[in-house]
């Protein structure tokens, strides 16, 4: 099992990180009669601090199994968390997984509508008449039925105090993954994929959005919640970044759909680049040079790869993965100290740059240059 080694400041300058200090651990009652504790640290302005003990969603898991990459999984939840501070502050909010929609009502809705097998049903009805063992057997196939959008659905609940000892739900998020590509098999077991248009996307996910509003407000206590949902677009499947939000909207307190959408600018996109958009082209060409560099140190490792999140023309985040194969701890001490020079000298500061070092005995080192930081965060594994 790796250990952290901190290296000393004045080995690497680094810098320490130290959690924002906020009141002390407190315990609270909820409306469902529950005890519930405030943890007493948030690490960051941007986190929302977590009621414990902590309470997964009901729908929890099922994303495994219908969004198509690692890279959506994860973007899918933490997207929505980000969206969901323009309308609930971390600073007066708590977070807690979905407890709203339930494991069979989410399991209803992501199927497709049938007018008597799944009336809740949010995807496309499937119309079309089965074929008859003989057609199969010769062969037959149908015309493919309507694509299946949605894919997934998020739920994350906000909470509020309502005085000293009490909290109490004060907001809903959901987020709905959509199927920007429909994987399916034919009548005779062919695999086919579909694209979908981003028009027919929003078009169905606005759709999808307020019905599920309506459904959330017959819930006990719901009435009145505001509700704020995001559409999420999901990559293909052979695609090694993330999809993003690509619209959310509120629906207030005691209305049944949402009131106005809002467009939201943001993308993923992958370092080096063969013929990078004007956008992109400063930060492509200090990741080449920062690659460059890094060749030119050692030459026994596979690829540097780096994945930069845009929100509208401006980068926020540069991520860079590094694998390596030597495994003496003073090569990785040597090569961390090399990279973290490197950070400074390619990246302007107002850029968040990562970079993880892993080797096939899992993760080596973490480097962290926080935006408008001078001085990186550097975490050696022994």
């Amino acid at each position: 099992m790796k250990r952290f080694w901190w290296i000393p400041a004045s080995f690497l300058l680094l810098t320490a990180c130290v959690p924002t200090q906020t009141n002390e651990t407190e315990v609270v009652g909820t409306e469902e009669v529950e005890t519930a504790i405030i943890p007493s640290m948030q690490l960051d302005d941007q986190f929302y601090r977590t009621l414990l003990p902590y309470k997964q969603s009901a729908t929890r898991g099922k994303i495994v199994n219908r969004l198509n990459s690692r890279y959506d999984i994860e973007e899918a939840e933490k997207g929505l968390l980000r969206l969901s501070q323009n309308q609930f502050s971390p600073d007066d909010y708590y977070f807690q997984e979905g407890q709203k929609i339930t494991d069979e009502e989410v399991s209803a809705w992501l199927r497709r509508y049938h007018p008597e097998d799944n009336p809740t049903g949010l995807n496309a009805e499937d119309k079309r008449p089965p074929l008859s063992e003989e057609e199969l057997a010769a062969g037959e196939t149908r015309d493919n039925p309507s694509p299946e959008i949605l894919a997934h659905i998020i739920e994350q609940n906000y909470l509020v105090k309502t005085n000293e000892d009490t909290i109490r739900l004060g907001g809903v998020s959901v987020g709905l993954a959509l199927n920007s590509i429909y994987y399916s098999e034919n009548d005779q077991g062919v695999s086919y994929e579909e694209t979908i248009s981003q028009e027919q996307l929003e078009s169905e996910g606005k759709r999808m959005a307020d019905e599920i509003v309506n459904r959330l407000r017959q819930k006990e206590g719901m009435a009145d919640i505001p509700i704020t949902v995001g559409l999420f677009k999901q990559k293909s499947r052979s695609t090694i970044t993330a999809g993003t939000y690509f619209t959310y909207g509120v629906a207030p307190g005691g209305e049944n759909s949402v009131a106005k959408w809002n467009p939201i600018n943001e993308e993923f996109v992958i370092f080096p680049s063969s013929n990078p958009e004007e956008k992109y082209r400063e930060v492509d060409t200090a990741f080449k040079n920062f690659k460059q560099d890094v060749e030119e140190y050692f030459s026994n490792f596979t690829s540097v790869i780096g994945t930069g999140f845009y929100q509208g023309d401006s980068i926020r985040k540069l991520q860079i993965e590094i694998p390596i194969q030597f495994y003496g701890s003073s090569e990785v001490i040597g090569f961390t100290q090399y990279l973290t020079g490197l950070v400074m000298k390619h990246f302007p500061e107002n850029i968040q740059v990562e970079i993880d070092l892993n080797s096939v005995n899992g993760a080596e080192a973490l480097i962290l240059r926080k935006a408008n930081e001078t001085e990186p965060i550097v975490h050696i594994y022994e």
